[in-house]
């Protein structure tokens, strides 16, 4: 009811006006002694004791609940949305930028204290009168200068200063903050250190947006704090949304409005300019308070007082502190003026794109505006292109948007501007609209750019074209299809220039290709492409350069597959061949692509390792398919190769010798040819034989053991192949095991194999025992007799004897691993306790016997 609702806020008002206009002294359960400090009481003391019942004040504060309100309601009325770029994400990246080694100087006028002399003038005369003296005696008082100070240490300072204003405001000294405040403006006015004056711009408005907040929170504080009558609480009440929403001046009480235009008379007094506007600045807000317009009002006088500044430095970043401490305003009087493009167009370069982006209709109708003559607009628009490129206008706005301003970009007559808009705005076009619109934009610069070959000086704006469309068509068959974009990529000309933008096409559809396609449209136009690539390769290409090119091309290769149509796909291939012809990798892949390219193939590779190693994964695959004939010729083909390996390749630019190469190809050869069944009419073990006779004849290096390595290395495959049951097989396929069926003749055929192997490595081993073969003897012997540890029958004593004669030889000179040695022992020990493995008992006795000598 009416009733309840007046007895509560006639309940509500007592409490208030005691609690703001008394501070507690003394406080019981019921009892509370207050002291008035009521400003229309101020200067006098009254004491009194309430009695309260029912009112609890302990925990209830509302001047700070008031000043609360003020603080968020500020802080609304400075927000312009979360696309605006806050000023601390700004702030820190001009500290991190602008910095120096030159030493730096403070210079400081702390104030003197000489006695003011009193004169027979009124209260108030006098009051003002003592104000104006003390910041008469801020600017004439003894002056500190602090030199040679360290950037850090003149941060240091800075915040001592910034620190020091917060403390004088907490303890009630209102001029000695107003003087740091001015003392610290006056810094701006040094320009000596010019590449550490952004940041000191920086530091000191921070000293500045401090002292602004603290007056306006004052001055908020005592809005309405004294109330005449329930009235007026009433009415408080029924306008909360005063807190949330706008508020006028004449909501203001005259205590706020008499003690906000008193700061303002303490500004008004500072002699120097700098330190005045900034200030002023500083409490730009404040205005609110007086009028409904005095921001506007303010803000123009403050704009012409720039004017006055003589430093053009200092008088730029006024304009930008001004700037900064009201945007709204600026950006009304902006729209207002008739020649506003430079400032239009530097909006839109410093603020946020999200910022622009919101209200890229309204730039659009400011830019309509302009005067063509003072900033050509397509410049406007290309500012404007920029921000949206980066962020999202509102989706209903966005084709409105892009037609306006093609409507400008299509008009400009000279096409380096033309370009240099027209490539902005495509980002705009492929984020948000369809291949149609982008395929009309490629129309529209083709048309532009093509006549009298305008495009050859705009090569870098037309690969940006390129690179921002590509990542928005991911699916190369819409690409593909829009009509001009092949026509597009025709006026790159420039070699160099063609083959980068082809580049960049093959890796974007080689990261983003899912699937292996057969599509007509993605083909014909990627072979184009790679054909282009390819064709750029001369006598004068880098390796590098060719080893890219080839990855790009094989990586197109790999995703083109025609299912169970293996005619289509060898006709593929067949073109592939004969235009990538230069590309040795290029081929390298088609041959692992296509069988039918190893016999015609492989021999024109100029790398002698990529036809020895084709030839046996050729091999390896015909065995895989049963094709034995195609196989044997296969091996025969990397056998007959082995003559012509050259005892040095070159390896990035490096001569460095084949046989570390050599013997691992080798090895490899060797595993395969135990599951290679003996051909019918060439003998029992044919392949190993040849393979063998041509390590005999090859040229090694002086002082080289490659050769005894190969014998050694092939006496693990004899034995391998002289088991019943080999240890790996080709489904399909018979390999010597089944043909021969252990077989004596074939056992001793092997067996006199060995022997001349094993004859071989000895008679090479008797020719290292002198000088510096001592060592390389010692190693051989080893390998020899972990060969035989692992493959030979040791029961026979002959071998067994041999064995342990090897472990001696290796041990004699000490240059055998002791690490190695000493678990190759403890293996044999284990395996010695095998009842089948027993006749390993008594060498284990006479090696470890040889071990402790």
């Amino acid at each position: 009811s009416v009733e309840s609702v007046l007895t509560a806020a006639q309940s509500f008002f007592e409490t208030f006006v005691l609690t703001n206009c008394f501070e507690p002294l003394i406080q019981t359960p019921k009892t509370l002694v207050l002291h008035s400090r009521a400003r229309k009481y101020e200067g006098e003391l009254q004491m009194c004791r309430l009695e309260v019942s029912a009112v609890d004040f302990s925990d209830y504060h509302p001047l700070k609940a008031i000043t609360e309100l003020g603080r968020k309601r500020r802080e609304k009325e400075e927000e312009v949305g979360s696309d605006f770029e806050p000023w601390s994400s700004k702030r820190g990246e001009i500290l991190s930028r602008f910095t120096t080694t030159e030493k730096l100087s403070i210079n400081l006028f702390m104030g003197s204290d000489k006695s003011k002399a009193s004169s027979p003038s009124s209260a108030v005369s006098e009051k003002v009168r003592t104000r104006l003296e003390e910041l008469d005696d801020l600017e004439e008082g003894s002056q500190r200068e602090l030199l040679n100070l360290s950037q850090q240490d003149y941060v240091n300072r800075i915040e001592e200063l910034n620190q020091s204003l917060k403390e004088a405001w907490g303890s009630d000294q209102k001029v000695k903050a107003l003087k740091i405040v001015i003392q610290c403006s006056k810094l701006l006015s040094d320009t000596s250190v010019i590449q550490f004056y952004p940041s000191k711009f920086v530091l000191i408005t921070d000293i500045l947006d401090t002292f602004g907040g603290l007056v306006y929170d004052r001055i908020w504080s005592m809005c309405h704090i004294l109330l005449p009558s329930l009235w007026h609480f009433l009415k408080l009440i029924s306008s909360l949304m005063w807190f949330s929403e706008s508020f006028s001046a004449d909501d203001v009480n005259d205590t706020a409005k008499e003690t906000c235009l008193n700061w303002f008379f303490k500004i008004a007094s500072i002699r120097e300019l700098v330190p005045r506007l900034y200030v002023e600045a500083a409490l730009l807000k404040c205005n609110r308070f007086l009028t409904n317009s005095g921001i506007q009002e303010t803000l123009q006088r403050l704009t012409a007082m720039i004017r006055g500044i003589g430093d053009p430095l200092v008088a730029v970043y006024t304009r930008a502190y001004l700037c900064r401490v009201l945007l709204t305003e600026m950006m009304d009087r902006c729209k207002k003026l008739g020649n506003n493009a430079l400032l239009l167009n530097s909006v839109m370069w410093a603020f946020r794109a999200e910022f622009v982006a919101m209200r890229a209709t309204d730039f659009i109708g400011m830019i309509k505006d302009c005067d063509e003559a003072g900033f050509p607009k397509h410049l406007l628009f290309a500012s404007l292109g920029r921000s949206l490129s980066c962020a999202d206008p509102p989706e209903s706005e966005r084709l409105s948007i892009l037609n306006e301003a093609w409507k400008v970009v299509t008009k400009v007559r000279s096409p380096r501007d033309y370009i240099n808009c027209a490539e902005i705005w495509v980002e705009f076009t492929c984020r948000h609209f369809t291949k149609r619109e982008v395929n009309t934009v490629l129309a529209d610069i083709i048309k532009h750019m093509t006549p009298d070959r305008a495009f050859e000086d705009a090569y870098p704006q037309l690969q940006s074209v390129i690179k921002k469309i590509l990542p928005h068509f991911h699916d190369f068959s819409v690409l593909f299809s829009m009509e001009k974009f092949l026509p597009f990529l025709d006026m790159f000309q420039k070699d160099s220039v063609r083959v980068e933008v082809c580049k960049s096409i093959m890796e974007v559809f080689i990261k983003h290709q899912q699937e292996a396609t057969r599509d007509p449209v993605i083909l014909n136009a990627l072979l184009h492409i790679c054909k282009t690539m390819h064709d750029s390769v001369n006598a004068l290409t880098l390796d590098d350069e060719k080893r890219s090119l080839s990855l790009l091309i094989n990586g197109f290769i790999r995703m083109v597959s025609f299912g169970r149509d293996f005619e289509q796909q060898l006709s593929f291939c067949v073109e592939a061949r004969a235009t990538f012809c230069n590309l040795e990798p290029v081929i390298i892949h088609l041959i692992h692509a296509c069988a039918a390219y190893s016999f015609i193939t492989i021999p024109s590779l100029t790398s002698i390792f990529s036809r020895l190693n084709l030839y046996l994964l050729s091999g390896q695959v015909a065995l895989a398919n049963q094709c034995l004939s195609q196989a044997d010729a296969f091996l025969k083909a990397a056998v007959s190769l082995l003559p012509e390996v050259p005892r040095t390749i070159s390896i990035e630019g490096k001569q460095r010798s084949s046989e570390p190469f050599l013997l691992d190809f080798i090895n490899n050869f060797l595993s395969t040819l135990l599951v290679v069944p003996d051909h019918p009419e060439q003998g029992v073990l044919y392949l190993v034989r040849g393979l063998l006779n041509m390590v005999q004849d090859y040229t090694w290096e002086d002082n080289s053991d490659a050769k005894i390595r190969v014998y050694i290395s092939a006496l693990p495959l004899l034995a391998a192949m002289s088991q019943e049951s080999y240890l790996y097989t080709i489904p399909k396929v018979d390999s010597n095991e089944t043909l021969y069926g252990g077989d004596p003749k074939f056992i001793a055929e092997i067996n006199k194999l060995c022997e001349t192997l094993i004859a071989q490595v000895l008679d090479h081993l008797k020719g290292l025992g002198r000088d510096e073969g001592v060592r390389r003897q010692g190693s051989l012997a080893f390998s020899l007799f972990g060969c035989l540890l692992a493959h030979g029958d040791l029961r026979n004593n002959k071998l067994n004897q041999l064995a342990v004669n090897l472990w001696n030889l290796s041990h004699k000179h000490g240059f055998c691993d002791t690490r190695t040695s000493v678990r190759t022992l403890e293996y044999i020990k284990h395996q010695a306790q095998q009842a089948d493995l027993s006749h390993l008992s008594d060498m284990t006795a006479r090696l470890s016997l040889q071990s402790r000598a």
